[in-house]
């Protein structure tokens, strides 16, 4: 028989702090979700805008109600692809969480572009690097102090980078093509496996979740152009496109103590579907 030291908080996220960017709708806002739901103390979610329909306000709003949480939701409007707003963010969480520190953070905010390849403008290239890459970098490295703050060998803090199945394949081009934002998935991908390395010995793990097809709004545009979700669900092996659970269950393993010893891995949460990526793709 083995032994499982304390099995029954394996995948609990009591009284931790987390920052997830993009957290006011989609998959940062079901990840927001079940680390509330899964015990943690604090998260703060951001997006560029306070008020509307998407904004962070509804948001936290939505968050702070839910039943048998005893954390909070806490929400910071911020650009996380400039520069100067990310250090403002920054000292917004540290003042924040004070002394605890920060355990999770999570790089969600993204940008997308589809086009033909000779339409995109160079301002589409210079936003989705700017956000999907650079931003991500800069984030983690000013954020170092605050994750190294109550990091230790057995309980490390964790960074997950939320990339996409297009990192590792080629999946649209022609009049739909999104090859730079393909571009810098890939990078994300290998940012994330440099910062394993990087920051192992800080006591933080680094890991990348690629999620495929989940209705959001950033993806609704392009499986429109590609079908709609009943003829993407077709496509997919196991038959449906991705669900609220299917990425906070992957992001609560990440960041419990189920997942402490997983660094510098890239998740692919997508039913298989990468694995058929040519039936995906339309010229």
């Amino acid at each position: 028989m083995s032994e499982l030291r304390n099995f029954e908080t394996m995948f609990s996220l009591e009284g931790k702090t987390a920052l997830v960017t993009g957290g006011s709708r989609g998959l940062g806002l079901h990840m927001a979700t079940a680390f509330l739901r899964a015990g943690a103390s604090l998260v703060i979610v951001t997006a560029r805008k306070l008020e509307g329909e998407q904004g962070i306000n509804q948001a936290v709003d939505r968050l702070n109600k839910l039943p048998g949480i005893t954390g909070r939701a806490v929400g910071l409007a911020a650009n996380v692809g400039n520069t100067e707003a990310i250090g403002e963010l920054v000292a917004q969480v540290k003042g924040l969480v004070g002394a605890k520190g920060l355990n999770i953070l999570v790089c969600n905010a993204g940008a997308s572009w589809g086009s033909r390849f000779e339409d995109a403008p160079s301002l589409s290239s210079v936003k989705i690097l700017d956000l999907n890459v650079r931003g991500i970098f800069e984030l983690v490295q000013k954020s170092l102090p605050l994750l190294q703050s109550n990091a230790s060998l057995d309980d490390p803090s964790r960074v997950i980078i939320i990339s996409s199945t297009a990192g590792s394949n080629v999946p649209h081009v022609g009049a739909n093509g999104t090859i730079m934002y393909s571009v810098s998935k890939a990078a994300a991908n290998h940012l994330g496996r440099n910062l394993a390395v990087e920051l192992g010995p800080h006591h933080i793990t680094s890991n990348t979740i690629s999620p495929g097809f989940f209705p959001s709004k950033l993806a609704q545009g392009l499986i429109k152009n590609l079908g709609g979700e009943e003829s993407l669900s077709k496509d997919n092996p196991l038959g449906r496109l991705g669900i609220a659970e299917d990425i906070a269950g992957v992001a609560v393993f990440l960041a419990s103590m189920a997942g402490r010893y997983v660094n510098g891995e890239d998740i692919s949460v997508d039913g298989g579907a990468r694995l058929a990526a040519g039936r995906l793709t339309k010229l």
